[in-house]
């Protein structure tokens, strides 16, 4: 008997890794998140079981320790039982809690990794998360914590040349987005938010910092979103994706002038 703590990916099935589909196409049991898509979960055998513990903001279906509580009862009854989680387990995926409660059980654990969501949101649309004499330093935070908005080093993140991406901070960017405009961040400095990202209804949104709270609220972003905080294709001598909606007045100094616009899908030139 083994747990296999599977990283999804971001959802484009495309992106599963090699040994995460083939611990899938054996699994007694498939445990899964609610980012999980309908696809990786046919890859399991017909008579595989398939259990799903999604949690939802503001709505929790299953706690942690029931969810911890649930693995070991299913190892002491199948040989594979396969955690499935959207991104890499290692990743905001709570996958340190179920590792120490199964094997205190005495039950192997088997971490498959899985492609993060702020590399394969980056990857999609085509903006690099580093750039050579520019951006240097590329951090991946959390927006949320069950306390609130988490402790950071806020004044670290707002430094130039600083860049990071944010989980789970949508309902949280007007808290965020105060904290950085008060350690010194730029109001202009660039965001790129992308909502289901590598999945058929991605979204990607075009704002600055001071704009990104009114950007969320007006576009009706609900998630999950990877929100870019420093990047900008610009920057990067790149032009954006055509279906990137410029959600906020725009206004950066690039190599080519200014560009001013407002809520409109951005054409490259």
């Amino acid at each position: 008997m083994t747990v296999y703590l599977v990283g999804a990916g971001p959802g484009d099935p495309g992106l599963l890794t090699v040994r995460a589909d083939e611990v899938l196409r054996r699994a007694d049991v498939v445990v899964y998140d609610r980012l999980s898509v309908e696809a990786l979960l046919e890859l399991a055998p017909p008579a595989a079981e398939r259990i799903s513990v999604g949690k939802a903001p503001g709505h929790v279906t299953m706690t942690q320790t029931e969810i911890n509580a649930l693995l070991i009862d299913l190892a002491g009854r199948h040989a594979t039982v396969v955690r499935l989680k959207g991104g890499d387990p290692f990743v905001f995926g709570r996958a340190a809690e179920e590792m120490i409660a199964v094997r205190a059980a005495g039950i192997p654990v088997d971490v498959v990794p899985g492609i993060t969501a702020a590399h394969a949101c980056a990857a999609s649309i085509g903006l690099p998360l580093t750039l050579r004499e520019k951006v240097r330093q590329f951090s991946v935070v959390t927006g949320a914590t069950g306390a609130g908005l988490p402790d950071h080093d806020w004044a670290a993140l707002a430094r130039p040349g600083h860049a990071f991406a944010i989980y789970m901070g949508v309902r949280s960017a007007p808290a965020i987005t105060a904290q950085l405009l008060a350690e010194g961040a730029a109001p202009g400095l660039p965001v790129i938010v992308v909502e289901n990202g590598t999945r058929p209804g991605e979204r990607v949104l075009q704002a600055t910092l001071d704009g990104l709270p009114d950007a969320l609220r007006r576009h009706a972003v609900k998630g999950p979103a990877v929100i870019f905080v420093g990047l900008d294709w610009a920057d990067a001598h790149l032009s954006p994706p055509r279906h990137v909606i410029v959600a906020a007045k725009v206004e950066r100094a690039a190599a080519s002038g200014n560009r001013q616009v407002d809520d409109q899908p951005y054409m490259p030139e």
